[in-house]
């Protein structure tokens, strides 16, 4: 009967493999670097190939090495999936859940949820981790995040998602704004003047990735600018004069704006709107309680997550 490595001894192989460094995989797995780096020897000898090359100075993950860290990945994960079944299974909506949350949905909705999710499953804990939709879901994907709390349309190949509510997009400007002028109460890309640019967020950040039409057009035009990581950043540039942006409602109602010397309208097309809602792996051991979980947040959201309407500002 051939040599089976332990689960154990694969957690170390991921380890090494994400930090690439025999200390920080140590630190991460809470061992030393001597145990961590004895199962990463025995783990060679019963696999018969060298998963690392090492040196006083650096350590380099062999190319088997990258292929076997993935494979032990998903038999980890699948491990863990197998333990959350049983636990599902005996207490239902119980234990840890490792959720991923994008930066422009987690500080607008998360502090007002919290307190009524923990009343109604007293025995889940959420870990949170903010991050860009690709990276999230590539963290889904390995195992590594349990759900993800994003925006859609995006595609999520070999996922199951659960819609909780549509968040509308709003034009934000300075107040006295060229394309405020009298009158004018709906926004088109078309209204944008001369010398007013438009700041939008990194082209890999989550509002760009929908393919929502306002903001697709808006992109295209000539006024458009790429210049920052963060809504609170863009409000700022928008208050000193520098351009125009667009805000989600969550955003605007979660008082981004607030203090800030700015004016919301409404788009011309009112079907401009993300739809926030998680994701999960499809067939994931704990998937009726996402599902649970995000009949709860739709339920809750009905009540609590209202859209912007024009005075508030």
């Amino acid at each position: 009967m051939s040599y089976l490595p332990n689960l154990r001894h694969l957690r170390y192989l991921v380890a090494l493999h994400d930090h690439q460094s025999f200390s920080r995989a140590a630190a991460a797995c809470f061992v030393s670097q001597s145990t961590l780096s004895a199962g990463i020897r025995e783990l060679e000898l019963a696999l018969g190939v060298a998963v690392a090359e090492r040196n006083k100075r650096s350590v380099r993950i062999t190319p088997i090495g990258h292929h076997l860290a993935a494979r032990a990945r998903r038999l980890l994960r699948d491990a863990e999936d197998l333990v959350a079944l049983g636990r599902d299974a005996a207490q239902p909506m119980s234990g840890i859940v490792q959720m991923g949350v994008l930066p422009t949905i987690a500080p607008y909705l998360l502090p007002r949820v919290i307190r009524a999710l923990g009343q109604r499953f007293p025995r889940l804990r959420l870990v949170l981790r903010e991050d860009k939709t690709r990276h999230l879901l590539d963290q889904l994907a390995d195992g590594r995040l349990d759900l993800v709390l994003m925006a859609f349309p995006y595609d999520t190949p070999g996922m199951e998602s659960f819609m909780l509510f549509d968040d509308a997009y709003r034009y934000v400007s300075a107040c006295g704004s060229p394309a405020l002028a009298p009158g004018l109460r709906a926004f088109d890309p078309g209204d944008v003047a001369d010398g007013d640019r438009l700041l939008l967020l990194e082209h890999d950040h989550c509002l760009h990735s929908h393919a929502l039409p306002a903001l697709q057009r808006a992109a295209e035009t000539e006024h458009a600018s790429f210049s920052s990581t963060s809504l609170h950043t863009l409000v700022a540039m928008v208050a000193e004069g520098m351009g125009s942006t667009f805000l989600p409602d969550l955003a605007i109602n979660g008082g981004i704006i607030d203090g800030s010397d700015v004016v919301v309208r409404p788009l011309g097309d009112d079907a401009n709107a993300r739809s926030i809602g998680l994701c999960w792996r499809r067939n994931a051991a704990r998937a009726d309680s996402y599902r649970a979980l995000g009949a709860f947040l739709s339920e809750w959201a009905a009540e609590n997550v209202k859209p912007w309407t024009a005075g508030r500002d």
